[in-house]
């Protein structure tokens, strides 16, 4: 993933990284910047969901908590389909030997990473077509 497509934003808050982390877990204290409303459930897996006004919802999932020094989730509008919740897979391989390979394992990930996509949202990839 190229970092041309990465927004990235810091503030110095004059506070310690216990009192800053629990406006990024506890409701309450996130709808004090952000939100009218916020169901969070910040466990890896948990669900967040902040409601804006006029119906704006983004909604994502926690990945990582490590109180008090990161949270990560994702992040995404329910109602815009140019960035939407959901989960961005990246697979890197390694080390392939030369271009020739490079290029026969770029073709294979895409079409598997298609069909993995295809199924989880629903639909019959078919019998896969390297078996």
């Amino acid at each position: 993933m190229a970092d041309d497509d990465v927004v990235e934003v810091s503030v110095y808050i004059a506070a310690r990284p216990e009192t800053v982390f629990p406006y990024f877990t506890d409701p309450g204290r996130y709808v004090q910047w952000m939100g009218r409303d916020a169901m969070l459930q910040p466990v890896p897996g948990g669900s967040y969901r902040v409601f804006m006004q006029h119906g704006v919802e983004a909604a994502g999932e926690f990945l990582e908590i490590d109180p008090p020094r990161r949270v990560v989730f994702t992040w995404g509008w329910t109602h815009d389909p140019a960035v939407p919740p959901g989960t961005r897979v990246v697979l890197r391989h390694n080390d392939l030997p030369d271009d020739g390979q490079r290029d026969h394992h770029h073709k294979g990930w895409e079409l598997y990473l298609s069909r993995l996509q295809l199924r989880i949202c629903g639909g019959d990839p078919g019998p896969d077509p390297n078996t």
